[in-house]
């Protein structure tokens, strides 16, 4: 394939910062765009400080993002395990059909436990032990 054939594979826009907020005693990192290798390299540094930090519950909103492959669920999982090494809560929000497809594909729906708000994760958090 010759460079001009490839063009129809690049993105059309260029994705978005994460945009990162606090709710209450919780930080939200709304991801946007593709979640994929360089979204994850990019955005691995944000994560690993928020996940390294004194929050107890960190929400990663997935509901503007375009694409999640295996290098978005390594990002997911990251989160997830540095914040239970200090019995932190992660939360996952995530409505996509496909996103939430490939997540029970590779096994990893269940111990995300992806829900539909911001809202809804933070409640579970709240009730989780």
């Amino acid at each position: 394939m010759h460079q001009d054939e490839l063009s129809h594979f690049t993105r059309d826009t260029p994705d978005l910062p994460p945009r990162v907020y606090e709710v209450g005693d919780a930080v939200v990192i709304e991801l946007r765009g593709e979640i994929d290798l360089v979204a994850f390299q990019q955005t691995t540094p944000l994560i690993d400080a928020v996940t390294a930090g004194p929050t107890r519950t960190v929400v990663l909103d997935l509901t503007r993002t375009t694409f999640l492959d295996c290098s978005g669920l390594a990002l997911l999982m990251r989160a997830r395990r540095r914040l239970s090494a200090r019995d932190a809560h992660l939360g996952v929000v995530c409505t996509d059909r496909m996103s939430l497809r490939v997540m029970g594909i590779t096994g990893l729906k269940a111990t995300l436990s992806p829900v539909a708000s911001v809202r809804e994760a933070l409640t579970h958090a709240e009730t989780d032990p």
